[in-house]
Parts: C-alpha cells; structure tokens; sequence
C-alpha cells in the first residue's frame, strides 16, 4: 500500500494502489509542520485526488470520463502550497486538467477545458503566476500580421488547444496552459518588432525627385519584374515612390543593404552644378508636347513677371485695381535668366532649361499633367416606330358612246383619285390600274378625235385598304478621348442643285449650266464629352437623321430632317433620352359631284371617299461608358469585334452545286500579351 505521511501530523492516509505492485514503506516524518512527502505509484486518480482535497481543501468534482492511474514521487518533503501544482502538472500527463468555476475544481478532460469558464487576459495583461491552469489570451500586434503568425505559433500549442487571427483589429486569441502562455508571449515580443522593410524618406535639395525615381527603377528593373510576377524573395522587395511635393523619395525595401546602396546613390545623383541653367529632356506618355509646353511657358512667365515685380515695386506703391505691368523684358524675349521651355513635337517631349529649382516645380506640375485621360464610349440608340393605315372605296363611271363619230353625241361620268387611279386614265392604259379591287364595265373600244383608241370603259368600282408598319433602330457608337469632340456619318453625299443658267455660245442653242452643292444625307452624331470628378458626363451633342422623300420635285430633291442639338449630364452607364417624336395625324377625305353626291341612296354613284392615319413613335437615347483604363477599352472592342465576326460566320453561303468563292471574314482576335511577355499571344482559339 503507497503511503502519503504528513508531517507533525502524526497520522498516514492509505491511498488505493495497483494490487501487482507491493505497498510502499512509510516516508519518514518530516521536520516541519507545513512540509508533506507525497509517493504515489500507479494510485488511482480518485484516490489521489481525495488526498489532494484533504490537504489542499479544495472541492474536486470529477468527470465520468476521467480515468487512470497517477505516479508522484518526492525524494524531499516539499510545502503544502506546491501540493496542488505538483497534482495538475501530473494530470497535465495523463491528458486532464481542471476548471475552477465558483469555488469548485472541475476535473475534465483537456478537450473541454477550453469550452469552461476559465482566466481570459487582455492585451498586456500577465498570467497570475502558480497556477498552470487553462487560461485564453489575446495578443495586439503592432507590426507583423496576425494571419501570418498563426503557422509559426501553431507547433507550439497543445494540440487540443486553440490559435486564432482576427485581421480586423490584427489580434491574436490564444488558449493554452498559462505556463506555455508565457513562452508564446516572449516568442511575439520578440517576432512583433520593426523592420527595415518600414518606408524611409530622402529628401532632395537639387534634382527632381521624379527624375531620380526613373533613374533608381531603371537600376532596378530586375527585382521590380519579379516582385510584380511573384517570384521575388520577401527580403529583396523593393519599392520607389516619389513625393513631389516635398521633392522626396519614399523607399521601402526587406534588404537593409540595398537601402544604404540606394541612398549613396540618391546622394550622388542629387549634387549641384555649376551651370545657371541645366538643360532636361522630358519624354511624355499621355500628353502632347506642344500644347503642355504652352501651358508651362505661360505658369513660369507668370511666376517669374510677378515675383520679380514684388522686388522691384516699392512699399505701398500698389493700389487697388491697378494694371499690373507688363512682363520683364527678359522673359518676352526668353533669356537665358528666365529659362527655355520647348516643345519637340517629333519625340512628344518637352525641352526645359532652367535652375533647379524652377526645373522641379516645373517637373512635378508636368507629372500630374501628363496621365492618361480617360475615354467615353457612346452609344446613341434611335429607335423609330411608324403606324400607316389607309382606306378608299369609291365608283367613277362614264359614258363615251358614239364619241369619236362626225355627228355630235353626248359625254358624261365621273372622275376622282390620282392619274393611276381614275377612270380616264384607266380606259387609255389598262394595265395602269391601282392598288387594291378594281371592278369595271367595257363596251368594247373607241376611237378618240385626233385617232386615239381607249377602252369604253362605262364603270369602275374601287376599293383598297392599306396598313404598313415600319421598326427602326439605329445604333451608332463613338469612342472619344475626354473633352475630345467626335463625329460620325453614315449615309450618302447627295447633290442638290442651287442655281442655273444658260450659257450663249456660237451656236443657236443656249448652254446650260448649274451650281450642284453636295450634302450628307444619313444619320450623323457628333458628341464632345468632358468627365467630371465624381464620374458623370457632360456631353455636347448634335444628331441627325435625314432621308430623301422625293426626287421626282422639279424644283430638286424634297429630304426628311430629324435633328437635335443638346447639352445633357449623364452618369457612367446610364441611359437618357435626349428627344424625340409622338406624332399622330388622321385625314379624313371625300370627292364627290355638288348635289348628286348628297342625295341618299344614289349618292354613293357620285362620291369617292379615302380615310387615312399615321402614327410615328421617334425616340433617340443617349448612354455613355467610362473607359479609364486599356483592359476596360479591349472588353468593349473583343466584345464588338467577335460579334461581327459571328455574323459574318453565319452569313456564309450554304454549300451547293456552286463553286464555294469564298467570303470576307475577320482574322480571329488575338490576345493581348501579358506585361514582360517578349512576343504576342497565339491566336484565342474559337
């Protein structure tokens, strides 16, 4: 039987062992009163737990599913105070350990501890010290990342405790005994410091600091390309952004040596000289040389007349409302001591000669000035709906009996309608009959004075009803550069006559001549859109749509003309109507003979009657898009380019006795190439 004898006590409590093992002698009577000898071998949890709760006089409650024998050895009697540290430590091996929750001591397994209520520390806090219990801890990083962390500490937690990031606030929450707390809490400390990657500033006195910054990401293209393909080392990232501003280089690299490198360069790069005026060559990207040139002649000019007015004009001279005075004559003439700003329209680059300092106030307004504008795809969309109906029904007769005989004999009957349409003209030509049913009487032929020969034809009965619908829409689109006016013709160049005359020559015969002044007639738009800074649009628009009606006028051509002319603000992507036509006309017509058409019954003998209504429906919507990048511009031109080239696929003819000629069709679209890439992509296959 193990023993556990307590000092100055003078009693020994039994305690339940393994029956294969011999019961273990009695350890000697220590010497203090506060001072126990514990020597348990393979005890049962239960039992040393009741020896604990004797000595410690704490309350143990334990769960079902806690299990096993304990092994405690102690050469030297040890203080009553270490009795319950020593019992969880050995707990801890078999895999329990314990909750305390309202003056209870819950024995449970590892697995749940952390479910329990249990210590929960804030950032900064410390674990109360002589308890190694279960406790959860949240840790404030200051300059690593949570996320990054949670691999590096995971090892080094229990695996049935837990480790979790919350990015948010960049916070660790930990759970585990509190002695490996401590551990984890010095390996943050240590981890969570300041590197040399953090950005460093390097002003600049001489040199423009975009100038340098072109120069530093020349030297190091290298690292750039592989930290943009993902393939640099997290050591070797390098990074140069420019402050112009403050004329200053921000550099951010994981080498400490490479920023001492880049500094001894910034260093010689930035060095006076001796010339009054340095000589730079800036090449533009999106700009036009010669106008920005224009526009930095006309801010240094200014600032020059006016700070050198300020110097020469005494205190108090200058009164309110003055006329300021005109420029130095330096600066008319362009002296060397008020510099040179020129424009090579050739290389688009802009030529400056000027001190230093002037040169970098000159750099960085040319560097905001000089971005990529933006572009405005246009889509109009006319869409024109048109409603005809007509009706006639009426009855022409004659009587043409004996006419053309040398005696004298009597004509009479009725005609209404267009020439195509009436009687007269129907008994000269037949088969000029017009639309719709034509019911008639012939008695043969006659023959007219003069020889002419007609059909007798003594009566016609006409009826026709018409309805013809037309749809509509025409889409055309324009891509422009912002504040950049565009402009679209469709249709044909038709000419129309503005004078004529007759030229008298030699001969008997007059020589005409006429003046022919040619016109678009089609559909036009022309649209110049300025982007504001919130993303909508101000567009000056003009559109027209215009057909020619009739060409048969002798005084020339008769044309349609449906125009609008507009300033209108729209946002990205949104459709507005910019005008447009209801319009809806009804006719109602009646031919008849005065009298003998209004009598009842009969009267419809002497009447010819048409009805007609048209209705016409002409919308033009207007909606732009915002292209402010080349991927934006190429998914509305792929988009564009593979829809025709699906129409001229289905347009092919089908296959037959013919020999195949084939058919015009696009190349298939290739795609663009990736940045770094040294040749173009294969085809896109389809």
């Amino acid at each position: 039987m193990t023993i556990m004898a307590a000092a100055g006590s003078g009693q020994a409590w039994p305690a339940e062992s393994a029956p294969a093992k011999p019961a273990a002698e009695a350890a000697p009577r220590p010497a203090g009163p506060d001072l126990v000898t514990l020597n348990f071998v393979n005890a049962d949890i239960e039992g040393v737990v009741k020896a604990v709760s004797e000595i410690t006089g704490k309350t143990f409650v334990i769960d079902p599913r806690v299990k096993g024998t304990i092994n405690i050895v102690s050469v030297k009697p040890m203080s009553r105070t270490l009795v319950y540290e020593v019992f969880l430590s050995a707990l801890r091996l078999q895999g329990f350990t314990v909750a305390e929750e309202r003056g209870r001591v819950a024995i449970l397994p590892e697995t749940d501890a952390k479910l329990r209520l249990s210590p929960t520390l804030g950032s900064g806090e410390r674990a109360a010290s002589g308890v190694d219990t279960i406790q959860t801890r949240v840790f404030k990083l200051q300059h690593e990342s949570a996320t990054q962390m949670v691999p590096v500490l995971r090892p080094l937690i229990a695996p049935n405790n837990t480790i979790t990031a919350y990015q948010n606030s960049n916070t660790l929450v930990v759970t585990d005994y509190a002695s490996n707390l401590e551990r984890i809490a010095k390996i943050i400390d240590s981890i969570d410091q300041p590197n040399d990657s953090d950005p460093i500033i390097i002003a600049l006195q001489h040199a423009s600091a975009l100038d340098v910054a072109q120069t530093i990401n020349r030297l190091f293209a290298e690292a750039a390309q592989n930290q943009a393909q993902g393939q640099a080392d997290p050591t070797q990232r390098f990074t140069v952004a420019v402050d112009a501003r403050s004329n200053s280089l921000l550099v951010r690299s994981g080498d400490s040596s490479r920023l001492l490198r880049v500094r001894q360069l910034v260093a010689i790069l930035d060095s006076s000289t001796s010339v009054a005026g340095n000589m730079h060559v800036v090449y533009l990207k999106n700009a036009e040389a010669v106008k920005l040139a224009e526009i930095l002649r006309a801010i240094y000019s200014g600032d020059l007349a006016g700070s050198q007015a300020r110097a020469t004009q005494p205190a108090g001279a200058a009164a309110p409302g003055q006329t300021p005075s005109p420029l130095p004559a330096q600066v008319q003439s362009g002296g060397a001591s008020s510099g040179i700003i020129q424009a090579d329209a050739a290389t688009n680059s802009i030529i400056i000669t000027a001190p230093d300092a002037v040169y970098n106030n000159l750099r960085a307004v040319l560097e905001k000035l000089d971005v990529r504008r933006a572009q405005v795809y246009v889509e109009a969309l006319i869409a024109e709906l048109t409603a005809d109906k007509a009706a006639e029904f009426g009855i022409q007769w004659q009587d043409l009996t004996g006419l053309g005989q040398n005696t004298a004999q009597v004509f009479g009957g009725t005609n209404f309608g267009t020439p195509a349409q009436n009687i007269v003209t129907l008994s000269g030509t037949p088969i000029a009959a017009g639309r719709g049913l034509n019911v008639g009487v012939v008695k043969g032929s006659i023959t007219l004075p003069g020889g002419a020969q007609v059909l007798n034809l003594g009566m016609l009965i006409r009826a026709l009803e018409s309805n013809a619908n037309a749809n509509i829409l025409s889409t055309p689109t324009l891509l422009t550069l912002d504040n950049e006016e565009a402009k679209i013709i469709i249709g044909q160049n038709v000419p129309f006559i503005t004078g004529q005359y007759a030229v008298s020559g030699a001969a008997t015969t007059p020589t005409p001549f006429q003046t022919i002044e040619r016109k678009d007639v089609g559909l036009t738009l022309r649209i110049k859109p300025q982007i504001s800074e919130g993303g909508a649009v101000r567009m000056q628009i003009f559109q027209e749509v215009s057909s020619v009606q009739d060409s048969s006028n002798a005084s020339g051509l008769i044309t349609n003309k449906r125009s609008v002319e507009s300033t209108v603000l729209v946002d990205d992507g949104q459709i507005v109507v910019i005008g447009g036509l209801i319009q809806d006309s009804f006719k109602d017509g009646e031919e008849k003979i005065p009298g003998l058409g209004d009598l009842p019954l009969i009267g419809g003998l002497f009447r010819y009657s048409t009805r007609q209504r048209t209705k016409t429906n002409l919308m033009v919507f207007l909606r732009p898009t915002l292209l402010r990048s080349a991927q934006s511009a190429d998914s509305i031109s792929r988009d564009r380019y593979d829809y025709i080239l699906g129409e001229q696929i289905r347009a092919r003819p089908a296959p037959n006795a013919l020999p195949d000629m084939g058919s015009p069709t696009l190349p298939p679209r290739q795609s663009a190439p990736q940045p770094g890439a040294g040749q173009a992509a294969p085809p896109a296959p389809r």
